[in-house]
């Protein structure tokens, strides 16, 4: 005689799946560090690049051949580079935030292959003996390589990068005799001012 009694179902067990939960939090994580702006840009560290670079432009001004402008200039990029990290490592510390974090990378990433090309055109355009077209061309690359960078920061970064580059394209385009006075305005005037308004809204 066939069964007529109610049918019990047995719930199934949930078995749990430590990995998974491990992948979602992995991925929760990767978009949060995605989405996040890398904001140890220095402030006061571009005041000080830019005050530096004023310096820079005054005693390039003075010098008698383009071998020793050029020198003066490279001695700055230098200078510039170590100040810059220096700024960002105290910046970091102070905001408690990791350099290597993705948008860390991203901006390091973003912002080398201009200042590289930079790099190497600048012993091609040397031996080419068109130094006139450096200001223009470094003004040029650095404001594209902030631009790109600056895209993984906060907004006034790009900003400032697009500034740069306008002045780029104006050495370009200006007579030679006016290179020098361009430098100073853009990496001069330009690291101060937008410095200041980092340091002023972005905490340093």
């Amino acid at each position: 005689m066939p069964h007529t009694g109610p049918v019990r179902f047995r719930r199934p067990r949930l078995v749990p799946q430590p990995s998974h939960a491990i992948e979602d939090l992995r991925f929760i994580r990767e978009t949060m560090e995605s989405a996040a702006s890398f904001t140890a840009v220095p402030g006061w560290g571009g005041i000080v690049m830019g005050v530096t670079a004023l310096v820079a432009a005054g005693v390039a001004a003075r010098q008698a051949s383009q071998a020793a402008w050029l020198a003066v200039w490279a001695v700055e990029a230098f200078c510039a580079f170590v100040l810059g990290a220096l700024g960002i490592l105290w910046k970091a510390r102070k905001s408690q935030t990791p350099i290597l974090s993705r948008p860390g990378r991203k901006f390091v990433l973003s912002l080398s292959p201009p200042i590289l090309a930079g790099a190497v055109l600048t012993v091609v355009v040397y031996r080419a003996g068109l130094l006139s077209l450096l200001p223009g061309i470094w003004l040029l690359l650095y404001g594209a390589g902030i631009v790109t960078g600056g895209a993984f920061s906060v907004k006034v970064v790009p900003v400032m990068g697009l500034c740069f580059m306008v002045v780029g394209i104006l050495a370009l385009f200006c007579p030679a005799a006016w290179g020098t006075a361009l430098m100073a305005a853009g990496f001069g005037g330009l690291h101060i001012a937008f410095g200041t308004l980092i340091a002023r809204r972005y905490g340093g």
